[in-house]
């Protein structure tokens, strides 16, 4: 039996115990948490994204990996990562109502970003705080953006896009819930939020393009994270089309 055979063979619901939930155990925080103020974005709505059909967004879908020199807006960030990971309620402790859909509302996806080139904001590696709608640094060396092109096989969008949507799933938000077979339900979560990302991407003239190929220890390592308790599982390079006069 090859590894992805045996890894739905065993995430089958009559191989499951009890989850921890079931058990009466602490349920984890909703997000990661920050030190700082972080920076603060502006309101999605500040993007005035353009009314677009969901049929004709639907069918102009593709993958963009080029992208034009001009820097993204903070207003469009924002709106980006609103239309991807945005909290519309939170209830109580308990979960969030968000912009995508997510197995039990466990919403176990923590968002990063290679900012390369948006305005307000110095280019680096930053974690996205969803319930308050802010930035947090992190540290990272000099040469970030090209490490991480180096870990995504050398793919010179990850340098040529304005931002880099970096998913890293927070496994045991949504196992404590699920138990194993929850890591089954967080890459059907990270499917929910790229494809906002793209028909999002049609209302403000952006373009984006998925990344399912890097190396996952080195850019976990780049994000700090440990490969286990929180792992990479998705990314998408996105960036300003290139116009067809330009």
């Amino acid at each position: 039996m090859g590894t992805g055979q045996e890894f739905i063979e065993k995430t089958r619901f009559e191989h499951l115990g009890p989850s921890d939930q079931y058990l009466g155990r602490t349920q984890p925080p909703l997000e990661r948490r920050n030190d700082g103020a972080g920076i603060p974005l502006p309101p999605a709505g500040d993007a005035r994204p353009a009314a677009v059909d969901l049929t004709d967004a639907i069918a102009r879908r593709r993958s963009v990996r080029t992208y034009a020199a001009t820097p993204l807006p903070a207003s469009v960030l924002s709106y980006l990562l609103w239309c991807t990971q945005g909290v519309q309620s939170v209830v109580g402790d308990d979960w969030t109502i968000r912009t995508v859909p997510s197995a039990g509302a466990r919403h176990a996806l923590e968002t990063y970003l290679l900012i390369n080139r948006v305005d307000g904001v110095d280019p680096g590696l930053y974690h996205y705080a969803a319930l308050s709608n802010r930035l947090f640094r992190l540290q990272a060396p000099e040469d970030v953006a090209d490490r991480i092109r180096a870990a995504c096989l050398n793919q010179p969008m990850i340098t040529d896009a304005a931002a880099v949507f970096i998913w890293a799933a927070d496994i045991y938000r949504m196992t404590w819930r699920y138990g194993e077979r929850g890591y089954r339900y967080i890459f059907i979560d990270a499917g929910h939020a790229c494809q906002n990302l793209y028909l999002a991407a049609e209302a403000v003239d952006c373009g984006v393009c998925a990344i399912g190929a890097f190396d996952d220890g080195a850019i976990n390592a780049l994000l700090g994270i440990d490969g286990r308790e929180m792992f990479v599982i998705y990314c998408a390079a996105a960036g300003m089309r290139v116009l067809a006069e330009d």
